[in-house]
């Protein structure tokens, strides 16, 4: 130590929180790595062994130059392995993450291939140089400032400009990676190394001063050397204030490295940043902070052991304590954002009253959108069956899906986001029916990128939305229906009441009464009570066709022959053999919910397609292909409005609801040519 209380206090602290950091980012980049791959075991050796130096650093500051002996001679050969090997360790880390060995052909492999060999090649020579031919001085020789015992070339050992020029080359090389690294193979790659790049571009700048610095002490420690210059306090003071600051710039370096780490995973291979290990990388910069100063000055005024060994566990038991309390506020906090979704939304009360409303889905959105992940802006939208039942949601409410999205890309729930552009992301959203919606977020509102923990909550969250969503309008539709029903078989029962009791009874007593004449008016009467009887059973709710005995195809067409087809100039099938036999193996529930959905698409051709025109030619084609789609396209005027929109409980709107519980899908669109197509679909299973 340089005997200067503070400066000793200042640099130890110093040592040991870049020891601590750099054994901490370390094992974080071992142990949460998504692939096991060799670049990261690199990148985390080389982060442990930056740790290594600071720590025979630290051991060589607390023993003292002034006190020369084996094992400070130890630890100053020791610490010289490390110190070889970071600058080219640095150098391979930027060198792999900026995709060097992911493409032979790329232009930064093409621009550096021979760069690094020969950064490798005179790495490899400093190492054996140092193992095999001790050029190194002793602690003694340097404390006399005595080199005559080490490899010199003009009074310097031959290691320093070696290693001067190991580290130069490094660092620059690095640079010109980082400025023009290869295009990244992994999914928003690209996006994390260019928000990473002002932290590694930092980093390199600090390295490349720390290595004019390390340069400049060399020559100037060498120089006096070979001016016979003894060495004073105050050359001890002045290498002191440089071993500060040099220290001091690698702890720099060593938190633009944490922060990329944190902020973007760049060494993890993970494809979104977490919350979680961002705070914990927070917890681990203060705790290097009071674990340095605490133990710094406890071996800077000579502290016994025992009252070092209790400061540093007053100072672990204080920090685990706060480091409690602030999991709690987390946790807390963490609640409260989760409680507009957890809360109860009393559906069950909402469906009971006489008009059941729809369900308020865009608050807790709105909640998930604003409050939890601080979005610009976002899309929710619906797919497959479930797109019918659940309206598009938009924070704020005038957004509009303006980006195209390939669901292609959705091709397994394993797949957490895709980027769409530089500021767009698409959450897919499952169940166990497949791919039920889509959630387009665009880039939070101070430009950060999302956290792979509120990826997770928005996935989660939107499934549920769309769930609840669907099952609420689902319950609606079908109450809403059941009360119609109920109001109709009522109505049909007073009118059969009323028939049977105004006009039916008292014509079979007047049949009666002239029955025993044989007057020919008798049997009119009959036949007058018959046809009413009849009128009224006509009127009854037509029951299911004969689906079993016919097949859903052959009831289809039976239906149109029957009751449509003087409604139409002419009439096209067009079934593929193969989708016969599947619809004769389908359940009778399903091929029911089929036939009725098809003839309301048919019967809404036959009615509206003419419009006003009735003297206008109309054709109808039927096509029902494999997989059980059938496709009902008609000729006429087509219609302005999407009758899938109505959410009165009729029409396509209630078939589709239906159609949805079978797992099948009811889709409507207008012809190029005029017209209209409506497809109806069922779900393989």
């Amino acid at each position: 130590m340089t005997g200067n209380f503070g400066l000793d206090w200042a640099t130890l602290a110093v040592s040991l929180h870049n020891t601590i950091l750099m054994l901490w980012l370390g094992l974080t980049v071992l142990l949460n790595a998504e692939r096991r791959r060799w670049g990261i075991g690199f990148t985390g050796g080389a982060l442990i062994l930056g740790s290594i130096f600071f720590f025979s650093h630290t051991a060589i500051l607390g023993l003292g130059l002034n006190l020369a002996s084996d094992g400070l001679d130890f630890w100053w050969h020791i610490g010289w392995i490390p110190v070889i090997l970071l600058p080219f360790g640095w150098y391979g880390v930027t060198l792999w993450y900026n995709g060097f060995w992911d493409r032979p052909t790329s232009d930064l492999q093409t621009r550096q291939r021979l760069w690094f060999y020969l950064a490798t090649s005179l790495t490899v020579a400093l190492i054996a140089f140092l193992l095999f031919a001790n050029p190194l001085p002793s602690i003694a020789e340097i404390s006399n400032l005595r080199l005559t015992s080490a490899f010199t070339l003009a009074g310097i050992p031959i290691l320093i400009p070696l290693y001067v020029i190991d580290i130069m080359l490094c660092v620059v090389l690095s640079l010109d990676a980082l400025r023009r690294p290869a295009p990244s193979p992994r999914m928003m790659g690209n996006v994390a190394r260019q928000r990473a790049r002002p932290w590694f571009i930092t980093t390199a700048i600090v390295l490349l001063i720390v290595g004019l610095l390390v340069t400049w002490v060399i020559i100037w420690v060498t120089s006096n050397a070979e001016r016979g210059i003894a060495i004073d306090n105050q050359m001890i003071f002045t290498v002191g204030i440089f071993d500060l600051v040099i220290a001091s710039l690698i702890a720099a370096s060593i938190f633009c490295v944490g922060q990329a780490i944190a902020l973007y995973q760049v060494f993890t291979g993970k494809v979104l940043p977490r919350r979680g290990l961002l705070r914990h990388w927070y917890n681990a910069v203060i705790l290097a902070i009071g674990y340095g100063i605490v133990t710094g000055w406890s071996i800077a005024a000579q502290l016994r052991p025992t009252y070092t060994i209790l400061l540093t566990t007053g100072l672990f038991t204080i920090f685990y304590a706060l480091l409690g309390w602030r999991t709690y506020v987390e946790r807390d906090r963490f609640v409260r954002d989760l409680r507009p979704f957890i809360a109860s939304q009393g559906l069950y009360d909402q469906l009971l009253t006489a008009t059941p409303s729809e369900v308020d889905v865009a608050t807790p959105f709105r909640a998930l959108c604003r409050d939890l992940l601080n979005a610009r802006s976002a899309f929710l939208s619906a797919l497959g069956p479930l797109a019918p039942l659940v309206p598009p949601l938009a924070y704020p409410e005038n957004t509009t899906p303006s980006i195209p999205i390939d669901l292609k890309k959705f091709d397994s729930p394993q797949t957490m986001c895709v980027q769409i552009d530089a500021t767009h992301w698409a959450v897919p959203l499952w169940s166990e029916r497949g791919l039920i919606g889509v959630l387009t977020l665009e880039e939070k509102i101070g430009g950060e990128m999302y956290a792979q923990e509120e990826i997770e909550i928005a996935r989660a969250s939107g499934e549920r939305l769309i769930d609840t969503c669907a099952s609420a309008e689902l319950a609606r539709r079908m109450i809403a229906l059941q009360r119609q029903r109920l109001v109709e078989t009522q109505l049909l029962d007073r009118q059969a009441r009323r028939v049977l009791h105004d006009e039916v009874l008292p014509q079979l007593h007047t049949a009666m009464l002239t029955l025993g004449d044989a007057n020919p008016q008798a049997i009119e009467l009959l036949t007058a009570t018959h046809r009413q009887l009849s009128d009224l059973l006509r009127n009854m709710p037509v029951v299911a066709p004969e689906i079993t005995r016919l097949g859903l195809i052959g009831a289809l067409q039976k239906t149109v022959d029957e009751e449509w087809k003087a409604a139409f100039d002419s009439v096209t099938w067009q079934i593929d053999p193969e989708a016969k036999l599947q619809a004769q193996a389908l359940p009778p529930l399903t091929a029911e919910t089929l036939f009725y959905a098809t003839r309301e698409a048919i019967r809404n051709a036959a009615q509206h397609a003419r419009a006003e025109k009735s003297d206008r030619a109309l054709d109808l084609r039927i096509e029902i292909t494999r997989g059980l789609c059938i496709v009902v396209e008609d000729d006429g005027i087509g219609v302005q409005e999407n009758p899938l929109a109505q959410k009165d409980g009729h029409g396509l709107a209630l078939h589709s609801t239906m159609l949805a519980v079978v797992g099948g899908t009811l889709s409507f669109e207008p012809r190029v040519n005029g017209g209209t197509r409506v497809t109806i679909s069922i779900l393989p299973g």
